[in-house]
């Protein structure tokens, strides 16, 4: 049975528990293990992300500046991240180009949200497709919407 390592463990500290709770569900009966590489961003590393294919060599990956419009990799009002990036994890390597087996991880993931009703979204579903990210879907106000500890939101 897949298990987490302490670096996965790490990036979900300050991770909000409904979303670390999942990645713990699904992590435990996937058919294809994976990692988690980041969680919860500080605004410097935001801003570097945001400034690649701008000001800085690479893609645009971001449309979030960590300033104006923050990602939900930063903390809330509460404190917490509210994404994960991830990545299958295969003969002992991190997969960064493996779009198959993110989409079977996806897959995996969202049946299990479903399951235990927390409203999670997949970054693959977007018009700018980010395959590795999954987040809690959030309200206005940025509260968690779907059941969280018994309570509806």
């Amino acid at each position: 049975m897949p298990a987490f390592s302490s670096r996965s463990l790490e990036n979900l500290r300050g991770v909000h528990s409904e979303l670390v709770r999942l990645m713990h569900l699904s992590i435990r009966d996937t058919h294809v293990d994976f990692t988690i590489t980041e969680g919860v961003r500080t605004t410097s590393r935001q801003q570097s992300l945001y400034a690649r294919g701008r000001t800085a060599p690479g893609p645009i990956i971001t449309s979030c500046d960590g300033i104006r419009k923050k990602s939900n990799h930063q903390p809330h009002g509460d404190g917490y991240g509210y994404a994960v990036d991830l990545y299958p994890f295969i003969d002992g390597k991190v997969q960064v180009e493996d779009a198959a087996n993110l989409c079977r991880i996806a897959a995996h993931i969202k049946r299990t949200a479903q399951e235990q009703g927390i409203d999670v979204e997949w970054g693959g579903d977007w018009k700018m497709r980010d395959y590795p990210h999954f987040e809690l879907k959030t309200s206005r106000s940025g509260n968690p919407i779907g059941t969280m500890n018994g309570f509806e939101r």
